[in-house]
């Protein structure tokens, strides 16, 4: 019988999505609903176990853990792709590394009710109401603000069209922009500097990985408008974490909509956690029943896929 682990769990719902015992003739699957503390702590829980279904960019499936699981034969992750695993390292040990189909819509949702939620200042309003103020702040409209995007693929062409649909003018930078893409939703492409110095809402849909890592420092946030907000529902390490707090703490920016951070979960004690102006959420960009329909299913029957030597989605 084939060992299955199923890796971070955060919610423990991995079950209302899976018929274990159905699948319980076929294989021994254990769920870990905790992150483990340290690579040595993953390579000790793991060592028995020939298959890992993971959650992208979760527990990071690095050379050294891969070539210290012995027994391990298949990597099934949600999404069809990524970047915490060492693909080369996996290949060597020839383990077979597939992925899941993946919905768009979740990710441009949550940056909506980031946007939203900083516009008109909701963690204010909603954390005073329970202590029994009434109107305390006074929010902004976003009809003929501008929009800046770093990025603009699937997810932030996405947030561009809801943008125009609330009357913003809509501004996009990123390395690789596709200019047929900004002339088909009419949206301005721009230098770097431009987008951010103009921005009134500054979002980021790249994705991670060196090419964009500290793209925002405290550099970039000192030239953003004062009453500005930065948006990151992509990747932590794409803004400077410690940049942000200084600037948060000090109102270079008016405030910053958070889904990713530099290490997750975000630790209790970070600074973060205790400023005013930043709305924060745990990385629930892609936590949707319809995504985690999609992710568990998909898991499964990719792994069928590899046991019967036709493997599926797979990731090179």
């Amino acid at each position: 019988m084939l060992k299955v682990a199923i890796l971070d769990d955060y919610q423990n719902v991995s079950q209302q999505f899976l018929d274990l015992e159905k699948l319980s003739g076929k294989y021994e699957i254990k769920i870990f609903s905790e992150p483990f503390e340290d690579e040595t702590e993953a390579i000790d829980k793991l060592a028995d176990f020939e298959a890992l279904l993971i959650m992208r960019e979760r527990t990071p499936i690095t050379k050294n853990l891969i070539e210290n699981l012995t027994k391990l034969k298949f990597i099934i992750t949600s999404g069809l792709r990524n970047k915490s695993i060492d693909l080369e390292a996996a290949k060597k040990k020839k383990i077979i590394v597939s992925g899941t189909q993946s919905n768009i819509n979740p990710t441009p949702e949550l940056t909506w009710t980031l946007i939203l939620g900083l516009a008109r200042n909701l963690k204010q309003e909603i954390d005073n109401m329970y202590q029994g103020y009434w109107q305390t702040t006074i929010g902004v409209e976003l009809k003929g603000k501008i929009l800046g995007l770093i990025g603009l693929g699937k997810v932030g062409s996405q947030v561009a069209r809801i943008g125009k649909a609330f009357g913003m003018q809509v501004m996009a930078w990123s390395e690789n922009l596709n200019l047929d893409t900004c002339k088909e939703l009419d949206v301005l492409p721009c230098s770097k500097d431009d987008l951010i110095s103009n921005s009134d809402f500054l979002s980021i849909h790249v994705q991670g990985g060196e090419r964009y890592k500290d793209c925002i420092t405290l550099k970039e946030m000192g030239k953003m408008k004062k009453t500005s907000f930065l948006i990151n529902t992509s990747r932590g390490p794409i803004v400077n974490e410690e940049d942000l707090i200084i600037a948060l703490s000090t109102n270079e920016i008016a405030g910053a909509g958070l889904d990713v951070y530099e290490k997750e979960p975000l630790p209790e004690n970070n600074k973060l956690r205790f400023l005013p102006n930043a709305l924060l959420t745990p990385h629930i960009g892609y936590v949707t029943a319809e995504n985690y329909q999609i992710y568990y299913s998909q898991m499964i029957d990719s792994l069928e896929a590899c046991l019967n030597g036709k493997p599926i989605r797979v990731i090179e």
